[in-house]
């Protein structure tokens, strides 16, 4: 039962990304150019900035390393709310025509601070170290976070082309309901990353942070 219950997801999920190929990869191509360009800052920002992000990064890694219980549920809160806040804004400008390109510009600043974080690590860090750090610190929850973010925006524009195309109230609609929904299950996606954020990659950190 429940490998056919595992068989049915993935195949509708091979099915949405099958059917909305251009759009995945349009959003693919604005994440990644996000990416390069918060490595190309980190390589060409002024001393300064560098000198105040080690500065975060030396009293992020201190307080791991001297507090002995976190509270991960404030934690979890606040990652909860920023992806609450993330999951809205993707769904709102989804839904107004013109809100494409806030969409679009979401994906790519998304992709600029993942790009941002991980170059600032390794240059900080150094490469055997600040890819061991990054991996522990982002790639558990990103697994999940990445592909949300992408099919929310997927969404918005799947809703946009059908607007185009009939702008009828009932498709407008049902069209609307489609993306509302769709939303909402990204949302939940959003929800267990920050529960895999808090709860994994926080204490597997928290037992290799004298390493660093």
């Amino acid at each position: 039962m429940k490998k056919n219950k595992r068989r049915l997801i993935l195949q509708t999920i091979k099915e949405h990304v099958a059917n909305n190929k251009k759009e995945y990869v349009i959003v693919s191509i604005l994440f990644v150019i996000g990416i390069f360009l918060g490595v190309f800052f980190i390589n060409n920002v002024g001393q300064e900035p560098k000198t105040l992000i080690t500065e975060y990064l030396n009293q992020f890694i201190g307080k791991l390393k001297t507090t002995e219980d976190l509270n991960l549920i404030e934690l979890l809160k606040t990652s909860i709310g920023q992806n609450i806040m993330l999951a809205i804004g993707l769904w709102f400008f989804g839904t107004t025509i013109i809100g494409i390109p806030a969409v679009f510009g979401i994906v790519a600043y998304r992709g600029f601070c993942l790009g941002y974080t991980i170059a600032a690590c390794i240059s900080i860090m150094g490469i055997s170290k600040g890819i061991i750090f990054v991996l522990i610190l982002l790639l558990l929850q990103n697994l999940l976070v990445i592909p949300a973010i992408l099919a929310l925006a997927v969404s918005g524009i799947k809703l946009y082309k059908s607007i185009m195309r009939d702008k009828t109230k009932e498709n407008v609609k049902i069209e609307m309901l489609r993306h509302t929904v769709f939303s909402l299950i990204m949302l939940m996606v959003l929800i267990v990353s920050s529960v895999i954020e808090i709860f994994v990659s926080t204490n597997i950190l928290k037992l290799c942070i004298k390493y660093f």
